[in-house]
């Protein structure tokens, strides 16, 4: 919904709340002058931060189950990503195969359902129909009933991810499969031979899909220029050869122009080069990299960034179409915010590929799933690359093994900043002294959409929180404020 109020002086103040067809909920206000030109624009994500409060105190071993729940979308990153953290604590420095092996089985079901979810029901109702289309059509109802063979290869690729994770995880959504140390479960043959039955199809769709972002983006790539783009720093995981890893490597920082800031941190040293920065008018933080300050420091995280930062992608069907993807930014990280999408595909199909590689690895039914601790430790840190980006997990324990400590950085408050950038960029492109319509202020929702944010995961908070656009004027008087909640 969004609300709009005028002042004394012409000025207005816009408000978009919610913002739809994002995971959790922020609002956007927008200032227009006297002129109804664009001063300023903001995501606000006003929701309490509570999360890494009120784990507090519990027992190191319940992180993995207790820290997903602040997400449906994605808890696999979470339970994983604790659980990392848990194995140090526990002593444990290196899983079993099979531990290991199931983990990462895991995490790529995780990468391919959330991946199938943002961009056929969230993101394929702009690119199909127009960031400016009738609203009564434009979602996901709205595809099915134009796009029927789209939207049903959409829901059963999204469904095969998730039969993935419960023969991992136990079941689809919040499982306890990842525990200290290793894993709980190994994987049947019979649902190995299950999962192996539909994989041709998923390779077909896969790929399939990489050419329609590859093709929308091709197609389209003078208007997605000035699209709320612009170049940035971009971080991720990276193997020790530089290759994409989702699940495990060292943190690499490049520049606008590829350059190198870091290369291979281990997680442990994240505080000696990330750093959080507190705005008031928002609960969730922003990250930057120390080395440039908090001004030119802000970075990206996602599939854009782990394509344009990795050396190459270990599967050969995803290594093709990242090279192409490549190509077009002259070898350098593409500046596109659009280009999240054609990312994304191509991190869909590497997901297919991995899955295909593991499910014939016969580690995955050994029966040795967890790894002898050694030493008990006070602390654990770690890293995974999540679907929207790059996730942290600090714990701190005390003797009684409780913990004292926490700290989350997820990756949706690291693409903070660029996000807010990407909504005063398109703020200022099509609605400085412009009539405001729906249509119009929907192509900020489609920018911010362009990051797959999980907006309840970055503010670690429980409840609702509605969208709310307000409308400011040039004294700072509200002049106009838009609504969404549950109720539209």
């Amino acid at each position: 919904m969004q609300t709009q109020t005028v002042g004394e002086d012409g000025g207005r103040r816009i408000v978009i709340e919610p913002l739809t067809r994002v995971e959790g909920h922020g609002k956007v206000t927008i200032l227009l002058d006297e002129q109804g030109k664009v001063s300023r624009a903001r995501l606000h994500i006003v929701e309490f931060r509570g999360f890494e409060r009120f784990i507090q105190g519990r027992p190191y071993w319940e992180l993995p189950v207790a820290v997903q729940r602040l997400c449906g979308i994605c808890p696999v990153s979470h339970h994983l990503c604790a659980a990392k953290a848990v194995d140090q604590i526990a002593g444990v420095d290196r899983l079993t195969p099979t531990g290991e092996k199931m983990r990462r089985l895991m995490h790529y079901g995780q990468t391919l359902q959330s991946h199938a979810l943002h961009f056929y029901h969230l993101s394929s109702p702009d690119l199909l129909f127009g960031f400016g289309s009738d609203v009564s059509a434009r979602h996901v109802l709205g595809v099915a009933a134009k796009h029927p063979e789209l939207a049903c290869q959409g829901i059963l690729m999204r469904r095969y991810g998730q039969e993935v994770i419960k023969a991992t995880a136990g079941k689809k959504v919040h499982g306890t499969g990842a525990i200290p140390g290793g894993i709980n479960k190994n994987l049947s043959r019979a649902e190995r031979d299950e999962l192996l039955r539909e994989l041709p199809q998923m390779r077909e769709w896969a790929q399939a899909t990489v050419k329609l972002a590859r093709e929308y983006t091709l197609a389209h790539l003078a208007a997605l220029g000035g699209f709320g783009s612009f170049p940035s720093n971009h971080l991720s995981l990276v193997r020790a050869d530089g290759a994409l890893d989702l699940y495990d490597g060292g943190l690499r920082a490049v520049d606008s122009g590829g350059g190198i800031i870091f290369d291979h941190v281990e997680p442990r040293h994240y505080l000696d080069h990330v750093a959080e920065e507190v705005r008031p008018w928002s609960y969730m933080k922003f990250p930057y990299l120390k080395a440039l300050g908090p001004e030119n420091g802000w970075y990206r995280v996602g599939p854009l960034s782990r394509v344009c930062a990795c050396s190459f992608i270990d599967t050969p069907l995803a290594e093709a179409e990242r090279r192409e993807f490549m190509a077009l930014s002259g070898g350098k990280p593409s500046p596109l915010t659009m280009a999240y999408h054609w990312a994304r595909m191509i991190e869909l199909l590497h997901s297919v590929e991995k899955i295909d590689e593991l499910l014939h690895d016969a580690d995955l039914q050994g029966d040795d799933l967890v790894a002898k601790g050694g030493a008990r430790r006070g602390e654990g840190i770690a890293i995974i690359e999540a679907p929207r980006g790059t996730l942290f997990h600090h714990y701190r324990v005390d003797e009684n093994d409780q913990v004292t400590m926490a700290n989350l950085i997820v990756s949706t408050t690291s693409n903070n900043e660029p996000m807010n950038r990407a909504v005063e960029g398109v703020a200022r492109q099509f609605l400085d002294g412009q009539e405001i319509t729906e249509g119009l202020l929907n192509h900020i929702e489609v920018a911010v959409r362009a990051y797959d944010p999980c907006l309840s995961c970055a503010t670690h908070a429980l409840g609702q929180m509605p969208l709310v656009v307000e409308l400011r004027d040039a004294s700072g008087e509200l002049v106009g404020r838009r609504v969404k909640d549950a109720r539209g």
